[in-house]
């Protein structure tokens, strides 16, 4: 008789002022969506979500690209630093938000994720047919195949 395995669904987050969220279904192994949404709509989505997989006792588990975990950052403006330092904060908001409520998740360096992927390309490696922007892009690379 073949093992049965728990369906695990994982959410990958690539924080900022447009946040990157992608769904991804282990059990399928396909994206079920990649969206870029204002952190606070993405919080209320990642929550309806949790509700909604505990309610059917399926796993959740999210990936955030952490920006405090960037070792290097060039020859950028202030400007650019300066927004460096919102996504930073953006990132303890994620991580307070998950763990406030219990939600398991793990923090990527930048340097762990496939970011700046094209469209072409991305469709090649998923089969993702919906729009993309690239934070939602780099939200589902966090995801993409994915197992813990």
């Amino acid at each position: 008789m073949k093992e049965m395995r728990p369906e695990l669904v994982f959410i990958g987050i690539d924080p900022g002022v447009k946040t990157g969220v992608a769904v991804y279904d282990s059990l399928s192994k396909s994206l079920v969506s990649v969206k870029t949404l204002k952190i606070h709509v993405a919080m209320n989505e990642v929550l309806e979500v949790f509700k909604e997989l505990c309610n059917a006792g399926i796993a959740l588990f999210v990936r955030v690209e952490d920006a405090r975990l960037r070792q290097w950052f060039g020859d950028t403006g202030r400007e650019v630093l300066q927004g460096a330092g919102s996504v930073k904060r953006d990132c303890k908001i994620w991580e307070d938000f998950l763990t406030d409520w219990g939600i398991a998740f793990s923090l990527v360096a930048p340097r762990n994720n496939l970011t700046k992927i094209g469209v072409k390309q991305f469709k090649q490696i998923t089969g993702y047919e919906g729009g993309t922007s690239e934070h939602g892009r780099a939200a589902a690379m966090l995801v993409w195949g994915f197992r813990v």
